[in-house]
């Protein structure tokens, strides 16, 4: 059965570049607009991964993260920012919440696909670290 990973970016466009991509490597796809959306989500179709922006309406991607990790049912939820916000203090404040993987805009796809692959063949014991610098 293959992983599921909730894409979530108030940009259309982006989470269909972010769905087509992993698709195409053969993930199943879910997707949300907002930090709302995107923890009701979570709650029903239970991904294996997550694919976060943080600026968006209603409950940004760090509010979003914040919860999926106070939560003990989604706290060991991989979590992937892929955000424009790429001042170091926002990549600090992305690390010291819990992310696994820290991706600015733009974004290559291949390179997505990459840190997905390594999340994924970390939990399967292929890697000895769970965390993904850049």
């Amino acid at each position: 059965m293959p992983k599921k990973i909730l894409a979530v970016d108030d940009e259309r466009h982006i989470v269909r570049l972010v769905e087509v991509n992993l698709a195409r490597a053969g993930y199943q796809v879910v997707t949300a607009f907002d930090g709302r959306e995107a923890l009701q989500k979570v709650e029903s179709e239970k991904p294996d991964l997550v694919v976060l922006d943080v600026m968006m309406p209603f409950m940004d991607g760090f509010e979003v993260l914040r919860n999926l990790k106070a939560n003990p049912a989604t706290a060991e939820i991989p979590v992937i920012m892929l955000t424009a916000k790429a001042q170091d203090a926002d990549v600090f404040r992305g690390w010291q919440s819990g992310v696994d993987c820290y991706l600015t805009k733009p974004f290559n796809p291949m390179e997505l696909l990459t840190f997905v692959k390594r999340i994924f063949d970390s939990q399967s014991g292929g890697g000895d670290e769970k965390r993904i610098k850049i």
